[in-house]
């Protein structure tokens, strides 16, 4: 009982982080109706930029986590106007290329520059282990999945509390009357984007603490993050979360009372459900 009751915290704090990954790609479907599929490459670029930080400069992710969410909120912001702009509004298959085109050159480019082998933050400040109740989990993983769960708040408050959150929200909901109220399109779109980024930079830094680093990191975490989307809703924050957790929870729990090699297959089997009985999500309009 007491090692299931630390797979069950354990999958509830992996979930708070695929939360934060999870809630950049339905923010960026819900404004701009478009899946970002290099979305956790861009994570893993992140990763590396911790990983540079702290090597070169020893400064801690924690402590690099406000540069990166900077770097990475401006990165979102160029890459919109760069390149995003320029499939807004075309054919579903012009945007999805695009965006795979993006996978195949971040990771090249970070094969390119850092080589294929594997990376590791050695000794972070949140490494180590921390006993909550009778389980002991992994200091990084705490830390990470607190973390997320904060930043993801200050997302969902961005997004419904303000005046800037509110002309996104407008835009998502009639993108053809948006510039009738002063609303500028274009700039809902990139900031879309920015945020979007960094908030999967900010899971890529609290993932370097304790996660290995490398080329194709970002894999598994699409997928993952294209299930919870999808299960909590395209374009809701708190849906993208839920599920996220949701995933978590049955990836850890699969893992082990069955087998950790199956541990994908109830997620997805899950999903499947999900779109038969519910298409939507749990909170999903589109």
């Amino acid at each position: 009982m007491e090692h299931l009751a630390q797979v069950l915290v354990s999958g509830l704090f992996a979930g708070m982080v695929y939360g934060l990954i999870s809630i950049g790609l339905s923010l960026i479907w819900g404004v701009m109706d478009m899946v970002n599929f290099a979305h956790s490459d861009f994570m893993m670029f992140a990763m590396y930029f911790t990983y540079l930080l702290f090597m070169n400069v020893g400064l801690d992710p924690l402590l690099s986590l406000p540069i990166v969410i900077l770097i990475m909120f401006l990165l979102g912001v160029g890459v919109y106007f760069l390149i995003i702009r320029k499939v807004v509004g075309g054919e579903l298959v012009q945007q999805t290329l695009c965006t795979f085109g993006m996978v195949v050159f971040l990771q090249s480019l970070a094969q390119y520059l850092w080589s294929a082998n594997y990376k590791l933050i050695t000794e972070p400040i949140a490494s180590g282990n921390v006993q909550i109740f009778s389980t002991f989990l992994s200091k990084g993983q705490v830390v990470a999945g607190g973390a997320s769960l904060i930043l993801a708040f200050i997302v969902w408050w961005v997004i419904n509390k303000t005046r800037v959150g509110w002309a996104m929200l407008a835009t998502a909901q009639n993108r053809a009357s948006a510039p009738l109220m002063g609303i500028k399109v274009n700039r809902m779109f990139a900031l879309a984007w920015g945020i979007g980024l960094a908030s999967v930079g900010a899971a890529g830094v609290l993932l370097a603490n304790f996660y290995y680093i490398y080329p194709q990191v970002g894999a598994t975490f699409q997928l993952l993050a294209l299930v919870a989307v999808s299960m909590g809703g395209f374009g809701s924050v708190v849906g993208a979360m839920l599920a996220s957790i949701l995933v978590g929870l049955i990836e850890a729990l699969t893992g082990f009372l069955v087998a950790p090699a199956f541990k994908y297959v109830f997620v997805f089997a899950l999903y499947l459900i999900m779109v038969f009985f519910k298409p939507k999500g749990f909170f999903g309009t589109h």
